[in-house]
């Protein structure tokens, strides 16, 4: 009878233990990454009254069991749900860092290691990155400076806020690339100042400066060159003023002098323009078409030529063959003007009633009598005499101002012929004639809207390749004539010089082939290492570095006429190698998925800090508690090797900043437990009330 009051009581203990893990589940609920236990029964010890036996064949009796009676139950296991995700809780906390997978932190106490779950991060006065609860620094692998990457060695403290860590060195620029479209049809390649391009270098103290590039066309197709045209600093000022030098060539070169000289031939314009008649001993005449601004002075900014019509030679005569320079020439044209020009420009008033005449301005007088400024109208002079010539007496010095000097208009004429003309919509048309002077010696023909002038071979030369070949010497190209041809044809030696490096394009793609040198993808602005300056003094130039640019990603196709070839610092690709850059501070840090701690500054670069290194265990649910959410292996639980692991290796762990992980308590169930505990913590109560009963009935029995 005794047995079962140590029944139930070994009964209310397990329970009361049970309730003991229900209840620290339930305080931890919100406890960070904390793992909640459970906790298994099973029964104590056995009384055996009776053993068991077996069946005798030579008695024919069979076996029976045994008799054992149940002294009650125990506690068997608390299990620890470790390897249970808890649920991710967002803080915004870069510092805040939660583990997807099995994996746990290491942190260390200064003597002792110990694994956590508990993501809770901060850095403290040194600089260390810390558990936020106890102050224990997390443990993971430096950054080694000779690789530039992580040294996965015996974890240690990381140290990330360090003074190194704070601010990012500056950088001299070392690459560049090139990308976009040389169009052959855009004007820019073709001229004098080429096609710009600038490209930013940071030197290695971290000054920024501009180095403006062109890229100009040679004669053959698909080939170019590039060259240095200046380098500025910040404030746009050029290097050569700020270091006192001569040429921009003392502190940085980019490429050679280079010349090519090749034999082209070239004919006259189809349209007959230009005509060329051979002479004896390799001499000849070219008979080229000039307009009349090209030969006359003064045509092109005299406004009467814009208005002018019908316009032609009267002096000299049109088959005069030679004027010598300051000759003069003159035109004879018509010219309009509408009622508004007269009326608002030279302030005439328009005759309503007749709307033949234009007379001076008018006065009104305070009786209503108007008086014009002069009798003499601009129109006929007598209205009843149709015969009389018209007259333009009195208006010649107003309307001649619109020509300007050397513009006279005409006077006279007949009624079937007159030199002014007004409609009945006040229009009035002028004959005018302009005197000019001719601005070069030469024989020629006066034709219609040209004159034909004569330019002798070899006399004429450098005219006759710019007029009759449409060729121009330019500081990079020289044109010489060999020989021409009797139907005109002119042999022509050109020479091309430049400083630069040849930029050449395959002409079947368009695509790049080679800069430099044949096989080149690239080529080198090269600083001189010191420069002498006008005074002789001598220039440290050692804080800049050479340069290479790849050009391999230009293209020579169409584009409308425009050409959008440009350059960028570094390599072009992800990490752009080689940009450059300014010194900058930190301005953000961030904890990646494989723990690699990075900082970023305000000169674009990133920064590799360190990384945080986790363990992994055969057995985690055999790690001890250690309090503050804190583990510590046992002999179940598998050693740690001291070096630890990349949370990604496996390819099934991560790391996840600005989040927490949760407890993974579940209250439902915890709710559950509690109410079964309940239950069998009144039943074996019950079983000790019950024998308590038993027991009085059989001290009763003696009354």
């Amino acid at each position: 009878m005794m047995r079962s009051l140590f029944s139930g009581v070994s009964g209310l203990k397990t329970h009361q233990t049970r309730m003991d893990v229900i209840g620290n589940n339930i305080a931890n609920v919100n406890t960070t990454a904390y793992k909640s236990q459970n906790m298994v029964f099973s029964d104590l010890l056995y009384q055996t009254t009776q053993a068991a036996s077996g069946a005798n064949p030579n008695t024919g009796r069979g076996g029976i069991n045994a008799r054992q009676i149940g002294l009650g139950s125990k506690t068997a296991a608390i299990n620890t749900a470790i390897t249970r995700q808890g649920s991710a809780q967002s803080t915004n906390n870069p510092w805040d860092v939660m583990i997807s997978g099995e994996s746990f932190f290491v942190v260390s106490s200064g003597s002792q290691n110990f694994f956590t779950r508990d993501g809770s991060f901060t850095i403290d006065g040194a600089g260390n990155l810390v558990m936020a609860s106890t102050g224990y620094t997390v443990m993971g692998w430096q950054y080694d400076e000779d690789t530039g990457d992580i040294r996965s060695d015996v974890v240690s403290a990381l140290q990330v806020m360090n003074r190194r860590n704070l601010t990012a060195p500056a950088e001299a620029t070392t690459m560049g690339y090139a990308s976009g479209i040389v169009d052959k049809n855009d004007p820019s390649v073709h001229s004098s100042g080429g096609k710009v391009m600038s490209l930013k270098i940071f030197d290695a103290e971290g000054y920024d400066y501009s180095v403006l590039f062109s890229i100009h066309a040679l004669s053959r197709d698909g080939q170019y060159y590039v060259q240095l045209d200046d380098i500025k600093n910040a404030d746009g000022v050029s290097l050569k003023d700020v270091y006192n030098v001569n040429d921009i060539s003392q502190i940085a070169t980019f490429g050679e002098s280079k010349s090519i000289d090749e034999t082209k031939v070239y004919g006259l314009p189809d349209d007959g323009s230009v005509t060329y008649t051979a002479g004896a001993n390799d001499t000849g005449t070219f008979v080229v078409n000039y307009n009349y601004g090209e030969i006359l002075t003064g045509f092109d900014s005299n406004v009467m030529m814009g208005m002018a019509k019908n316009l032609k030679v009267t002096a000299p005569a049109a088959d005069n063959a030679a004027l010598a320079e300051k000759s003069d020439v003159t035109m004879q044209g018509d010219v309009t003007l509408d009622r508004n020009i007269l009326e608002t420009k030279y302030g005439l008033t328009y005759d309503e009633k007749e709307r033949q005449y234009y007379y001076r301005p008018r006065t009104v007088a305070g009786d209503g009598t108007v008086t014009y400024g002069n009798s003499t109208a601009l129109g006929p002079s007598d209205v009843t005499n149709p015969a009389t010539p018209l007259n333009v007496t009195g208006w010649q010095s107003v309307l001649s101002s619109l020509g300007g000097n050397g513009v006279t208009i005409a006077q006279g004429g007949t009624p079937a012929a007159p030199l002014i003309s007004i409609d009945e919509a006040g229009e009035a048309t002028l004959t005018f004639t302009a005197a000019f002077k001719t601005n070069r010696v030469s024989a020629f023909t006066a034709q219609t809207s040209t004159f034909g002038v004569s330019l002798a071979y070899p006399a004429d030369k450098a005219e006759i390749l710019e007029k009759a070949y449409g060729l121009h010497s330019t500081d990079n190209m020289k044109y010489d004539i060999n020989y021409i041809t009797p139907d005109g044809h002119a042999s022509v030696a050109v020479s091309e010089q430049y400083t630069g490096n040849a930029l050449v394009f395959d002409t079947k793609t368009g695509n790049f082939s080679y800069v430099g040198d044949q096989g080149q993808n690239a080529v080198t602005l090269d600083f001189a290492a010191a420069a002498t300056d006008l005074t002789g003094a001598n220039r440290n130039l050692e804080h800049f570095s050479d340069v290479s640019i790849d050009f391999s990603t230009l293209t020579n196709i169409s584009n409308g006429k425009v050409s959008t070839a440009g350059l960028d610092n570094g390599d072009g690709t992800s990490a752009n190698a080689g940009a450059g850059r300014k010194h900058g501070e930190m301005i953000g840090v961030e904890v990646g998925q494989d723990g690699k701690i990075r900082a970023s500054y305000d000169n674009g670069m990133t920064k590799l800090l360190g990384q945080i290194a986790v363990a992994k265990f055969a057995n985690a649910a055999g790690l001890a508690k250690a309090g503050n959410n804190l583990y510590s292996t046992t002999m179940n639980s598998g050693e740690f090797d001291g070096i630890g692991i990349d949370i990604t290796s496996d390819g099934e762990g991560s790391m996840e900043s600005g989040v927490l992980e949760m407890s993974n308590v579940d209250l439902a169930g915890e709710f559950t437990e509690m109410i079964t505990t309940q239950r069998g913590f009144q039943a074996n109560s019950r079983i000790i009330t019950t024998s308590d009963t038993l027991l009085e009935e059989l001290v009763n029995l003696k009354r």
